[in-house]
């Protein structure tokens, strides 16, 4: 009975031991598992905080986009109107300048352009260029404009001139039939 009570006891103890390293391999297991558990977990918290930032950073940039394309928008509706808005402004000033064109003092007008434009210029010899309409006027106030100009130059500094103004006589040369009128003096 001895060696049976010695070979329980044995059994016993190799029970005990297995149970013990069963439990040790199941404790070390657990602890691998939530090792690795903890990792994924942790990976896919990055991946996914990764993959919103992405997210964000790509919706501020459609925003951007958006805001950038809005504001280019109102820009050419700016310039749009901006745009009508002058040639209604030019229209206007147009159909004034036809008024002055037709006025009668349109001839004081030449004049005096001519006057101011020898003054401006400060050259003895010029040629004054005008519409094809306007030549028959230009040619009788020319001898006007030109004392006038020789009158302030003298009253202010004394000095006579003589000057040489000409009637453009190319009159391929002449200003555009639909320009609003007005005199352009060159010297040469």
């Amino acid at each position: 009975m001895a060696a049976t009570d010695q070979i329980r006891q044995m059994v016993n103890f190799i029970l005990q031991e297995a149970h013990e390293k069963a439990n040790e391999i199941r404790v070390k297991t657990e602890h691998d598992f939530n090792l690795e558990k903890q990792t994924l977990v942790h990976e896919a918290k990055l991946n996914i905080q990764e993959e919103f930032a992405k997210k964000e950073k790509d919706r501020e940039i459609q925003e951007r986009i958006a805001r950038s394309a809005e504001i280019g928008e109102c820009r050419v509706k700016k310039m749009k109107l901006r745009d009508t808005l002058l040639q209604d402004l030019l229209k206007e000033a147009a159909a004034k300048c036809a008024v002055v064109t037709r006025g009668n003092n349109y001839p004081q007008l030449l004049q005096k352009l001519i006057v101011q434009g020898l003054i401006k210029i400060e050259e003895n010899e010029v040629t004054v260029f005008c519409r094809g309409e306007d030549v028959k006027t230009v040619e009788g106030i020319l001898p006007a404009a030109v004392k006038e100009y020789v009158d302030i130059i003298k009253r202010e500094s004394g000095v006579t001139l003589s000057p040489k103004v000409t009637l453009n006589t190319d009159r391929s040369k002449d200003l555009k039939e639909d320009s609003y009128g007005g005199v352009l003096l060159t010297a040469l």
